[in-house]
């Protein structure tokens, strides 16, 4: 899942003090798996910028809701018309920032503001810790290193072998912080498939990494189906 954390409430007021009704939306998929953005802490959030409102004497209107999933166009397509019907002036998204870009581009003139700081693509490990396990490289190498990704797990990323700053299986970085490949050389041990690591590797393919402008995938059967359902539509409108 996508792992984020609320903004200090002091920045969030700062961005929507000047603007006269706002209304804070929540995320009902990975905000709230990881407790920043979901139901509950839609609500909370509302409460703390009324409180605040009021503290500084603005006459600041906060309204609340949160949709299933802010990164798909289906649940946030009633969102533009209730801004018309109800005057807001602004949107405090508690999503990623998927879900902060996504409704900025279909609220036209209303500015749309991120209530999180999106931090990784991971995993709970503990209750109230989440662990970055993935840096959506998108091109995944797990089959050759035990499920464990280098690239995130690796402070380094490197994809042949730990660095000689490893110490008793941490991190030179930190004592805190394991070495991504001791994980890896251990859980193959216990697969039986060290000998794996030692078979000669192409070099990596880098150009599917974020640094070539946005990516995106198309699947075309899926642009097909849709087609003809528009399709079929039109024919028995």
């Amino acid at each position: 899942m996508i792992v984020a954390e609320r903004k200090p409430l002091g920045e969030i007021i700062g961005f929507i003090e000047d603007f006269r009704k706002v209304l804070v939306i929540g995320c009902g998929g990975c905000a709230t798996v990881c407790l920043a953005g979901g139901e509950t802490e839609t609500k909370i959030v509302g409460s703390a910028l009324r409180i605040a409102a009021r503290k500084a004497g603005r006459q600041q209107q906060i309204l609340e809701d949160c949709v299933t999933r802010q990164c798909e166009p289906e649940f946030v397509e009633p969102v533009p018309g209730r801004l018309g019907d109800e005057n807001i002036d602004a949107v405090l998204s508690l999503a990623c920032g998927v879900g902060v870009n996504l409704l900025a581009e279909r609220l036209g003139d209303v500015p749309v503001f991120p209530g999180l700081n999106t931090k990784f693509l991971g995993a709970t490990a503990e209750p109230g810790v989440w662990v970055e396990m993935c840096a959506g490289c998108g091109n995944c190498v797990l089959h050759l290193t035990g499920g464990i990704c280098p690239v995130a797990r690796c402070s380094k990323s490197i994809l042949n072998g730990p660095c000689g700053g490893s110490s008793d299986g941490k991190c030179e970085i930190s004592p805190d912080v394991d070495c991504g490949w001791e994980l890896i050389i251990r859980r193959m041990e216990r697969l039986g498939t060290l000998d794996r690591l030692v078979e000669i590797a192409e070099p990596r393919d880098w150009s599917s990494s974020p640094h070539g402008g946005p990516r995106r995938v198309v699947r075309e059967d899926l642009r097909q189906l849709a087609a003809e359902a528009e399709e079929e539509k039109a024919t028995t409108a």
